[in-house]
């Protein structure tokens, strides 16, 4: 890892929360992921499963947390479960956590040697009516690979068929939803590693320079102020790619006249930002593409300040649909018959705005948290609206992270980050 050690206050409040609601005589687990195959003897980079972390601190592979709270033995409600080192390990891949350093990361006082965890697990159950399994409900979840967790929920229903079952991811999606102050801060610390590698950029972007150029700039940058380097797969996309929604390639020349959409953004210490802005290849907006990138700028304003405690999103997305269908009208984009004989299912505005204006962010760019029930303070969204023209071969979208106050409008952890058209034009030409 390259972030700083992070305070295991953290991890204790976090396990706290999780804890109080778990059902009496109940045992949660949670598995680290795999260390995922490429072919030969490549392997993916390792990335730390996010439940585990939010937990625990621990980021190493092969690591299980066990919380119990009712446990019979006193040192047995929390222990967490490590890969022991030795001599070849350090040599090859470098050195473990010791079972010292697992206490000081995590705040666990009990660490045993994953050689340990069958015996100790069988022990425990003994002691427990109710196991909680981590299964991923994230309402974006398209995963068709079986994970480390998926292994183990497989065993454990085998090994211990007569014991009651419950889900860990509705105590996730609750109280992850609701940002630590320590975790504002290392959110707030990405914002400003993704900062630099903006700034970086608006000196280095003319007219021939190749979208991947641009990828390794910004890369250069986060990697040098201790981030392990993008928290997605970068977005790179100038003049009509950026109609793509979801363009990834980044393998074409920027042309005097496009735009270049960049949804781009650095993690710290595995905690994300999520930013995107749209900026001209030649360092000066077109009347067209100002009028539009205006009006985006116009409805991520509002639809900011629509986030407030108390808030339900899928109204709120309504509320922003409707922020949109104006901006669209004034632009000419829609007309009043567009709007009178619209789909209810499929409004008019989709024809050019037709993903969502925000969602949760935090250990994930697309975070765990409650979408059906009112948004709460110190809740992180995403504010993200667009308009995407192909025919006239530009898109723009404009993507800040806010944190929802108690009252006023939600705090941007993106502020200092230039956004106004003449702010960048006057960087991008200075």
């Amino acid at each position: 890892m390259k972030y700083d050690v992070l305070p295991n206050t953290l991890f204790v409040k976090n396990r706290k929360k999780f804890t109080t609601q778990m059902r009496p005589k109940s045992i949660a687990v949670f598995n680290s992921n795999d260390i995922y195959p490429i072919s030969a003897d490549s392997t993916m980079p390792f990335e730390q499963h996010s439940d585990i972390f939010y937990l625990s601190g621990a980021d190493q592979e092969e690591t299980i947390l066990v919380l119990f709270p009712d446990a019979m033995d006193t040192k047995h409600k929390e222990i967490l479960f490590v890969r022991e080192t030795n001599d070849h390990i350090a040599v090859w891949e470098g050195a473990k956590l010791t079972k010292a350093q697992a206490t000081k990361v995590s705040g666990i006082e009990t660490i045993y040697w994953l050689s340990d965890f069958d015996k100790v697990f069988f022990d425990l159950m003994t002691e427990a009516d109710t196991i909680y399994f981590n299964t991923n409900e994230h309402y974006r979840q398209a995963v068709e690979t079986e994970t480390r967790e998926d292994r183990f929920i497989k065993k454990c229903k085998q090994d211990f068929p007569a014991h009651q079952w419950a889900k860990s991811n509705p105590i996730l999606q609750r109280i992850r939803g609701v940002k630590e102050p320590e975790e504002l801060e290392l959110m707030q610390m990405a914002c400003n590693i993704t900062e630099k590698g903006f700034r970086r950029l608006l000196g280095f972007v003319k007219p021939g320079v190749w979208e991947y150029e641009i990828e390794a700039e910004l890369l250069h940058e986060f990697v040098r102020n201790r981030s392990k380097g993008f928290a997605y797969t970068p977005i790179i996309a100038s003049g009509n790619n950026a109609n793509v929604l979801h363009y990834i390639e980044n393998n074409q020349q920027c042309k005097d006249g496009d735009l270049i959409l960049m949804d781009v953004a650095a993690e710290y210490a595995n905690y994300s930002s999520d930013l995107t802005r749209t900026i001209p290849v030649n360092g000066k907006f077109n009347k067209r593409q100002k009028e539009v990138y205006n009006a985006v700028l116009r409805v991520k304003d509002e639809a900011t300040k629509l986030l407030v405690p108390g808030t339900l999103w899928a109204e709120y997305h309504k509320e922003c649909g409707k922020l949109m269908t104006s901006e669209l009208l004034g632009l000419g984009l829609l007309d009043k018959a567009d709007v009178q004989n619209e789909n209810p299912d499929w409004p008019a505005y989709k024809r050019y705005f037709m993903h969502g204006t925000s969602h949760h962010i935090g250990l994930d760019t697309h975070d765990y948290g409650e979408l059906k029930t009112p948004m709460k303070a110190n809740m992180v969204f995403t504010v993200e609206p667009g308009i995407y023209i192909p025919d006239e071969g530009f898109g723009i979208r404009l993507e800040d992270d806010v944190v929802i106050q108690e009252s006023g409008e939600p705090f941007n952890l993106m502020a200092n980050i230039p956004i106004e058209a003449e702010e960048i034009e006057e960087l991008m030409n200075s």
